[in-house]
């Protein structure tokens, strides 16, 4: 097996240069909460792939399941010729997500493609054009949901035009609100909403229940209903993005069920197939069935591989309890984060989604020199962590939810050593 720098110089010549990379090791095997590079360093996993691996690397039902499902059929397109386990998934993201009222649900193949489709159905089921969404939200990198993510670098950076027809407004950020209550902060998103666009030409509010790219911010108590509240009364489409939450990574199904809110459309990805590519829109009948036959689709979409990992992943969380291990890391690692984040640091989070800010003493200005400096430390130590934010200035940590206390444990005493030298 070549090693990591050899590798690399291939890199060199045959990837793109906008593809990067968060470490220039490259990986040979992975699971248990740890990597390992093909020069066999090992580093402990505080990234799960961005919140896809929640079941780990190569859970075995997932890898079964793959292996079975590759020796039947890798491909029809379920457009042309049908399958059943793509219903089965479908039955499954309805009995899932939050609401008790009728539900359809379809498939796609990144989180991306879900918000995109998402953002059709609501149109084309209100007849209205307008699409709301939040300061510092993160949405993809579509054109369409480029122009629904807040931050320009780098993930809008010299792409546009973008999509017209976007509206952005204020969202719940504790740390930096003054003081703002979760209904106060709704009332100035719905106020900016009213006077800018006008609630009878909203088609669609978009909403992280937990924000990630944008900082991993959670929105104070109340802020959320109050925002699915306002878009029920306008006759706009509510959807809860639930790609980065979704999935027992905050201790619940999806993380709107932390207030009791019911989006009318929920998209999910990432943490659903169990490291193979497929997404998905849930939600209200009536908004999913009004687009006409043939308007939603892919020819990947819901890919026969990519369900059966999905299915067996969904298995494999119900046969863990992964809520109930996500709780057991939100208890384990938070009070451990609480006494090693250095003064004025913000620690936050649910479950297995946890961050800390950096801001400079006796400020809360963002320190996002110190962020990447204590992050570069990290990777050098064996441990893998990602940073984010509008700023750059937040450590954020998505252990996958099958993590030993062991790697959980030595995980937080290298960041513990990079918080304290770095």
């Amino acid at each position: 097996m070549p090693s990591s720098e050899e590798v690399h110089k291939r890199r060199s010549a045959a990837v793109a240069r906008g593809v990067s990379s968060v470490i220039s090791s490259y990986v040979s095997d992975a699971g248990g909460g740890t990597l390992t590079d093909v020069d066999g360093r090992e580093w402990i996993d505080f990234a799960s792939g961005i919140a896809v691996t929640n079941v780990g690397n190569s859970a075995p039902r997932v890898v079964e399941a793959v292996r079975a499902q590759v020796e039947r059929f890798t491909h029809t397109c379920f457009m042309v010729a049908p399958y059943e386990s793509y219903v089965a998934v479908c039955e499954q993201l309805i009995e899932l997500t939050p609401g008790s009222f009728e539900k359809r649900a379809a498939l796609f193949n990144s989180g991306a493609e879900a918000v995109e489709n998402a953002v059709k159905i609501a149109r084309h089921a209100t007849g209205r054009p307008a699409v709301i969404v939040f300061d510092h939200a993160y949405h993809g990198r579509t054109n369409l949901t480029m122009a629904l993510t807040a931050k320009s670098m780098p993930y809008k950076h010299r792409f546009g035009p973008f999509a017209p027809e976007i509206y952005r407004v204020p969202m719940s950020y504790p740390l930096r609100d003054g003081g703002l209550s979760g209904p106060e902060a709704a009332l100035r998103a719905i106020d900016t909403i009213e006077e800018q666009v006008g609630g009878a030409n909203v088609a669609v509010v978009v909403i992280e229940p937990i924000q990630g790219e944008g900082g991993f911010v959670v929105p104070a108590p109340g802020f959320l209903p109050a925002i699915a509240a306002w878009a029920k009364g306008a006759g706009a489409v509510f959807v809860a993005d639930e790609i980065q939450t979704g999935f027992c990574r905050t201790g619940s199904w999806f993380a709107s069920e932390h207030e009791s809110v019911e989006p009318d459309l929920v998209t999910t990805a990432k943490g659903m197939g169990g490291g193979l590519p497929i997404a998905g829109v849930v939600g209200r009948a009536e908004l999913m069935d009004a687009v006409h036959a043939g308007g939603l689709g892919g020819t990947y979409g819901g890919n026969p591989i990519a369900c059966a990992a999905a299915l067996a992943a969904i298995e494999t969380m119900r046969e863990l309890d992964l809520n109930a291990a996500a709780r057991g890391i939100e208890a384990r690692m938070l009070p451990a984060l609480e006494r090693i984040a250095p003064e004025g640091a913000e620690v936050r989070g649910r479950g297995a989604m946890l961050a800390v800010e950096l801001v400079k003493p006796g400020t809360i200005e963002p320190d996002s020199v110190r962020t990447v400096r204590i992050a570069k430390a990290c990777h050098d130590a064996g441990l893998l962590v990602l940073t984010c934010g509008t700023y750059g200035n937040v450590l954020r940590f998505l252990p996958p939810l099958v993590i030993g206390e062991r790697e959980l444990d030595r995980g937080l005493e290298i960041l513990a050593g990079a918080l304290l030298h770095a």
